[in-house]
């Protein structure tokens, strides 16, 4: 249950980079890059081949951005508040 003051809005503190939510985007946004990078510039046409022909570095970067940038926009819309503690004690 969340808290919330008169007008009906939860008030404390947001966790900000504490929430979990933060660490997980910021380390699919670092594998991502790194992903995304070396699908533009250390993949070899001999590598895409035995892909399949897909470039997977790319794809895959590409796949980490799109989910580290959902998991910052749901951090951005939906924000965990810690109660501060005056309203842990009423």
């Amino acid at each position: 249950m969340s808290a919330s003051n008169e007008n009906g809005s939860r008030s404390g503190q947001r966790a900000g980079v504490f929430d979990v939510r933060q660490v997980i985007a910021a380390l699919f946004v670092l594998y991502g890059l790194v992903c995304t990078l070396m699908g533009l510039f250390g993949t070899s046409s001999q590598e895409i081949d035995q892909a399949a022909g897909i470039n997977i570095n790319l794809w895959s970067g590409i796949g980490m951005l799109i989910f580290a940038g959902s998991f910052i926009l749901w951090g951005w819309l939906r924000p965990i508040v810690v109660p501060t503690d005056s309203e842990n004690e009423s």
